[in-house]
């Protein structure tokens, strides 16, 4: 099932490029002072991903927020964007309860329940994604693709990322095998270890999304950090061996160059205390492709650990159970 739905990854941008550009909001010529953009787990990373892609556009602050409360600046002129894939997620349903006491634009980006009630109910902005997926996880796609039709239609970002994300379509088709094959040999060096991901800092949303895949279809516990701000603390941690970690850095172009030297020295320590040394070069001619490809790989790296594992990627029974405790309370 998990591998279906990551196999699908470049349908899914396909058709999402489809709903964006038949995308209508209700637009204003109203001056926004920042963008508000709540969501948590796989409903969430979107709105990295989005921030980490187009942040040197945008003129104002984007904050992303993954909590049942919103920072004290938000007020009638913050733009706010609720993701839930399920429409039911009770952080984000508790957070739109408290943008709408600041009267702020709304967007709600979901397939269905309550968040999808609300906005019709009340006039706010809906964006829908396809229903019936297993997994928010799975629905990436989607979720950070409109995200981002909604920002140019409001005039924050312009239009280049479709170009851009037509670019890595095409990218992701071609090097389907060889990713696959990448992400097997990664796979076999992590499936029983921990994983450390450190990325410069701009590029986070990637390191994160590999967390998140490792955590929830690899079943493992896993870090990650950025670069330069582990350099001020984590690095002081590395001082014993341990062959059960395994570090992964995260390489693309355009870095600046002083990060560059950091990320080799970080490798000339960690090295001297874990044989376990991965280094992943960005494979695409920008930074949309270069973003998607890395995420692509380590969400199959994330199927092929689970495989050797011999667990279910798709089962999340712990959560469900979590959410089941929280619903007596």
């Amino acid at each position: 099932m998990m591998d279906t739905l990551i196999g699908d990854f470049t349908k899914q941008l396909k058709e999402s490029l489809e709903i964006g550009n038949d995308l209508h909001v209700h637009t204003t010529n109203k001056q926004y002072k920042n963008i508000l953009a709540c969501g948590l787990g796989g409903s969430g990373i979107g709105a990295n991903l989005v921030r980490d892609l187009v942040g040197d556009q945008l003129t104002i602050p984007m904050i992303v927020n993954k909590n049942y409360f919103i920072p004290g600046f938000v007020d009638e002129d913050t733009f706010v964007l609720l993701n839930s894939y399920s429409g039911n997620t009770e952080e984000t349903i508790e957070a739109l309860q408290r943008v709408e006491q600041h009267h702020c634009k709304i967007t709600c980006v979901t397939s269905g329940g309550k968040l999808a009630a609300a906005a019709t109910a009340k006039g706010y902005d809906l964006v829908s994604i396809p229903a019936g997926k297993p997994s928010p996880r799975a629905c990436l796609g989607y979720s950070f693709i409109l995200q981002l039709f909604t920002l140019h239609k409001h005039g924050f970002v312009n239009n280049n990322f479709i170009q851009e994300i037509e670019g890595a379509i095409k990218l992701l088709d071609e090097q389907s095998e060889a990713i696959k094959t990448q992400a097997k040999n990664i796979a076999n060096i992590l499936y029983n270890r921990i994983a450390v991901l450190y990325a410069p800092d701009q590029y986070e949303s990637v390191a994160v999304r590999w967390r998140q895949q490792i955590n929830e279809n690899g079943k493992l516990l896993c870090w990650h950090h950025i670069i330069p701000e582990m350099n001020h603390n984590e690095l002081v941690g590395w001082r014993t061996e341990r062959d059960d970690l395994a570090v992964v850095f995260f390489d693309f172009e355009n870095v600046y160059e002083r990060i560059k030297t950091r990320k080799l020295i970080n490798k000339d320590i960690t090295q001297k205390y874990t044989p376990h040394i991965i280094e992943l070069d960005a494979v695409g001619e920008n930074k949309m492709e270069q973003m998607l490809h890395m995420i692509h790989l380590g969400d199959w790296v994330s199927f092929y650990i689970a495989e050797l594992r011999g667990v279910d990627a798709v089962e999340v029974d712990v959560i469900d159970y979590l959410k089941g405790e929280l619903s007596k309370t």
